[in-house]
């Protein structure tokens, strides 16, 4: 005589568990891109698997650091202060050097316009402190 199938009963681990949590990461075709722009010249693929993985090292670094100073300033934002404190303590804003002259010197426009206030009177730019 037949006998109906029984379903087999689901191992308690399995669902999410199992699941890896993927962290973001910076695309490789952009590092690449970047990294060939300041080299000039060609690159190993292991060598470039390295400058991979330490861009991703670092900009993890960056954003752990970024997120303290905004939690230590008591906000829930990071903010331009934030990015300032961190450039400061990376010796790239100093008092020669401040962060709107590295703003200009290395951003395009657009972003300049973003990141740097003006206020337009007549034909006169005039920049907001």
């Amino acid at each position: 005589p037949l006998q109906p199938l029984q379903a087999k009963p689901l191992p308690k681990n399995l669902g999410t568990s199992q699941r890896k949590t993927c962290e973001p990461e910076v695309a490789s075709s952009l590092i690449k891109k970047i990294f060939s722009h300041y080299v000039k010249m060609p690159v190993a693929r292991d060598a470039f698997k390295i400058v991979e993985k330490c861009t991703q090292r670092y900009f993890k670094q960056l954003s752990d650091d970024l997120e303290a100073y905004s939690k230590h300033a008591g906000r829930k934002t990071v903010e331009m202060v934030d990015l300032e404190v961190l450039m400061r303590r990376q010796g790239l804003v100093t008092d020669k050097m401040p962060l709107h002259v590295l703003i200009e010197r290395y951003l395009p426009l657009e972003y300049r316009k973003l990141l740097i206030p003006i206020a337009v009177s007549g034909n006169k730019v005039i920049p907001c402190k």
